[in-house]
């Protein structure tokens, strides 16, 4: 196994009863990289998660830590992750500091400056004294964050980290993201917030019905020919405009809505040169780039439907 490999799940599968949860799940994470894990609810991705962890045993396949194989008995190499799973595990009468320091517990050789440190990257340390009970969702995310980050880990796994956070929140935190991966740190990240994804995330996979139905780079996955671009026009007549672009070569869908219609499969030049053609010319033309979000919800669509 390469060396810069964090992360490597081979043949994954997990079923409960005669449900089948994870199916044949395959992935590679690198060191640096911030790695998003994506999927509509009960596509499998807690379950992984907890697999990773080690808080659940796997029905067949294998997962390496740093190149050591999780086992349900015990992994060294999980004390080089730090993870947010959920709602933060919090003792509601404890400050902030307090709940920091009775984690900081678990790791003797902690210098006792970590806790001021993580109060900083979180952004919490103006609220350090006070109750965690009486913190906002958003502010109850920052401390599970912080909690997750005490011991310094090599991957950081989280789940819906910006949960409960207002738009500069997430912001600040997609901002702390890229700066530890830069520092060399590992992220491994589930979210529904699609914008957010694109932003952040270097790699990403997305999971459907337990199956990987794509993985890789960003940049590549929304790279020309995938997630096909959409092109949408405002017409004088939308119907009959419709149905004239049905009859163009490589177009793969047409739908009027109002004044517009929206072609998928093929370019803005295409269409208006097919368009001027047959004597009609566009009102305004625009293309839509392909976003993680199309592409999603094209990846997820397609693949229940294949399965269904």
């Amino acid at each position: 196994m390469e060396n810069d490999v964090v992360l490597q799940i081979n043949q994954l599968q997990k079923r409960f009863g005669t449900v089948q949860a994870v199916q044949n799940v395959n992935l590679s994470v690198r060191r640096g990289e911030i790695y998003g894990f994506l999927g509509p609810n009960g596509a499998g991705k807690t379950t992984t998660i907890g697999m990773i962890l080690g808080l659940i045993h796997p029905t067949s396949g294998e997962i390496y830590l740093f190149g050591q194989r999780v086992q349900s008995d015990g992994t060294n190499a999980l004390r080089r992750t730090g993870a947010l799973v959920g709602a933060p595990a919090l003792i509601p009468y404890l400050t902030a500091r307090e709940n920091l320091r009775l984690m900081a517990k678990l790791y003797p050789a902690l210098p006792r400056e970590r806790i001021d440190e993580v109060l900083d990257l979180v952004g919490l340390h103006e609220a350090a004294d006070r109750p965690a009970g009486k913190f906002s969702t958003g502010m109850k995310q920052r401390l599970g964050l912080g909690l997750a980050l005490l011991n310094q880990p090599d991957l950081l796994i989280l789940d819906e980290p910006t949960n409960g956070m207002d738009p500069a929140g997430m912001r600040e935190v997609r901002l702390l993201l890229a700066g530890l991966a830069e520092q060399g740190m590992t992220i491994f990240l589930s979210s529904h917030l699609l914008h957010e994804v694109e932003q952040v995330c270097t790699h990403v996979a997305v999971l459907n019905k337990g199956c990987v139905v794509a993985e890789g780079p960003v940049k590549s996955l929304l790279g020309p020919g995938k997630g096909q671009p959409t092109v949408r026009l405002r017409a004088n007549s939308p119907t009959e405009t419709g149905r004239l672009l049905m009859h163009m070569p490589g177009t793969r869908g047409v739908q009027a809505n109002g004044e517009y219609v929206t072609v998928s499969g093929v370019t803005g030049k295409a269409v208006i040169q097919y368009l001027v053609m047959h004597g009609e010319t566009p009102e305004e033309v625009m293309v839509v780039r392909p976003d993680l979000e199309s592409l999603y919800l094209e990846l997820t669509q397609e693949s229940s439907q294949e399965q269904g």
